[in-house]
């Protein structure tokens, strides 16, 4: 019998970057501008606002928080005070709007973008022309002294991104090629040895996240499902979502919650000023291994 999903909450704009953290899941509200948090019972709060669209979260060994600030395409630190600084600028690298980010051990970052006007091709032209006719975007690692290097060329819209908890592999979805990239880690953060981890057509990668038996949740953006994949491509469980499934995490207690960020859509006129979003959990068998 096929796993149900259930909504946890709703009255959310457009959910991403979801993170569990200090007992509750952490993500990024793009729409409303906020980064926001809820509890395994649903409550909702809003931790703080931006003036920009928050994308990828994640935690620096002392305790700060990094934030995506998505248009201005900078990497934001938020202290344990609650103060906001400019860690990293990422405009020498990002062609376009920053997305999903993990953070390692060491509090380096690797930050993907969108690399073109995402929304208004997809407007233009639709879904499989933009899939397949599109700029390829630069991967960015931003060291924990807030310097920028580009990690990764050649990237067909670098997204979610998982590490294992060995630390020597970075995992990432490229959202427009339709797979799974994986990639050695160095002492020094940089990458090596790029090799597809696992096909995923005709199924999209967005959000992702790592579970210990080494397979990997992938949110579906084209379809209502999120999506457990081993490596080499096997589908080994699919959850049918209300909506498309932009983010997964695995989270609660015991790692076994997979909560899943759920929209109408991801472009900004059909969200409008409506919050429609949603966060759908189910429980799963294998826990949260590895980051985020």
């Amino acid at each position: 019998m096929a796993r149900a999903a259930k909504v946890l909450t709703g009255g959310i704009y457009f959910g991403e970057g979801p993170r569990w953290h200090g007992g509750r899941l952490w993500f990024s509200d793009f729409y409303a501008h906020a980064v926001k948090s809820v509890s395994a019972a649903g409550d909702v709060r809003t931790e703080f606002t931006l003036d920009d669209q928050p994308s990828g979260l994640g935690w620096t060994p002392d305790g700060d928080l990094l934030v995506v600030s998505m248009t201005r395409r900078l990497v934001l630190r938020r202290n344990t005070a609650g103060q906001i600084r400019t860690h990293a600028d990422l405009n020498s690298i990002a062609t376009w709007h920053c997305n999903d980010m993990v953070v390692d051990a060491e509090g380096r970052a690797y930050v993907g973008n969108f690399g073109f006007d995402l929304d208004h091709e997809l407007t233009a032209r639709g879904a499989e022309s933009v899939i397949a006719d599109h700029v390829a975007a630069k991967l960015a690692r931003v060291d924990p002294d807030g310097s920028v290097h580009e990690a990764a060329a050649d990237m067909h819209f670098p997204n979610g991104t998982v590490i294992t908890p060995d630390g020597k592999t970075l995992i990432i979805g490229e959202t427009l090629g339709g797979c799974l990239t994986a990639f050695d880690i160095g002492a020094d953060g940089a990458l090596s040895n790029r090799r597809e981890w696992a096909p995923l057509r005709p199924r999209l990668p967005d959000g992702i996240c790592l579970d210990a038996e080494g397979a990997i949740w992938i949110a579906n953006p084209i379809a209502p499902e999120c999506a457990r994949i081993a490596q080499g491509g096997e589908v080994k469980e699919v959850i049918a979502t209300e909506m498309p499934c932009f983010a997964c995490m695995l989270g609660g207690e015991d790692g076994r919650t997979l909560f899943m960020l759920t929209a109408r859509s991801s472009l900004p006129g059909e969200v409008g000023v409506q919050a429609h979003g949603q966060i759908e959990i189910a429980t799963v068998d294998v826990a949260h291994a590895g980051l985020p």
